[in-house]
């Protein structure tokens, strides 16, 4: 497979990830505090990989910043997978009893997101679970891009 189709590919597979994100959060599943941050290197990982396939020369080092950063966003979704198992203890202020929370700008009350709470899953997986699995192997076909 070309350089320009593993970038192609891996790109689209960060798109896929950050729209489903968004189609569950449409659903009715609202994200917590690690769901966000691993929303953003994805979006980091398209904008290089939508570079690199119009500007060819850049495609290498493109290649690497998309492939960090799926390696990053594969990361927060292993760490939030050990949050959301009890296997580690995650941010103080999104894990623990709940409880409600105010945005500045408005007076609504809107319930928090714990970290800690797995508010979907499949075949025993969470959301970030899933996310860790797909986004390591985006950092592969980046990587595998990055080496051609």
């Amino acid at each position: 497979m070309s350089k320009a189709n593993l970038i192609l590919l891996a790109t689209l597979g960060s798109a896929a990830l950050l729209g489903g994100a968004f189609i569950f959060q449409l659903l009715g599943y609202p994200p917590c505090k690690m769901c966000l941050w691993q929303r953003w290197p994805h979006a980091l990982a398209i904008l290089a990989g939508a570079v690199a396939l119009v500007r060819p020369a850049l495609m290498r080092p493109l290649a690497w910043i998309g492939g960090l950063a799926a390696l990053t966003t594969a990361g927060l979704g292993a760490y939030h997978t050990g949050v959301e198992r009890g296997w580690w203890e995650g941010p103080s202020s999104c894990t623990g009893g709940g409880g409600l929370g105010t945005d500045l700008l408005s007076t609504d009350i809107a319930p928090i997101v714990m970290c800690d709470d797995v508010i979907w899953s499949l075949l025993g997986l969470s959301m970030a679970s899933y996310n860790a699995l797909f986004s390591a192997l985006l950092a592969a076909l980046w990587f595998t891009a990055a080496r051609r």
